[in-house]
């Protein structure tokens, strides 16, 4: 059974941190190139950091830049979303995403609420 499961979530004040988790099991976690969207009241989900199966590759969307620092353990079949000086406009349900050729995986999402 395929499974992603984001956890990490959570309240923080504007400034604050937070590192974000998704593990995954049931497929082979290694070849899939994996991403981070999220998805604020709403809106529609949108893409957030991307990082391939392989390679020094990371994609950002430019609101995040310099703040987030995407990365994956293919060993422990983890991915990671680091978020460093959080504003308001930050908070949203943050999903993770996985896909290998026309396989395309989903995790439930985690909130994240950043409010003073």
């Amino acid at each position: 059974q395929v499974q992603l499961v984001e956890s990490g979530g959570g309240l923080v004040q504007p400034g604050g941190s937070l590192r974000l988790s998704c593990a995954g099991s049931g497929f082979n976690f290694s070849r899939f190139n994996m991403r981070w969207f999220r998805q604020r009241p709403g809106q529609e989900r949108k893409f957030v950091a991307y990082i391939p199966s392989v390679g020094v590759t990371r994609n950002y969307v430019d609101s995040v830049k310099g703040r987030f620092t995407i990365s994956r353990d293919n060993v422990e079949k983890i991915l990671y979303l680091e978020m460093n000086s959080l504003t308001p406009d930050d908070t949203a349900v943050y999903y993770c995403n996985a896909v290998y050729g026309s396989l395309n995986y989903w995790g439930q999402g985690t909130q994240v609420t950043v409010s003073s």
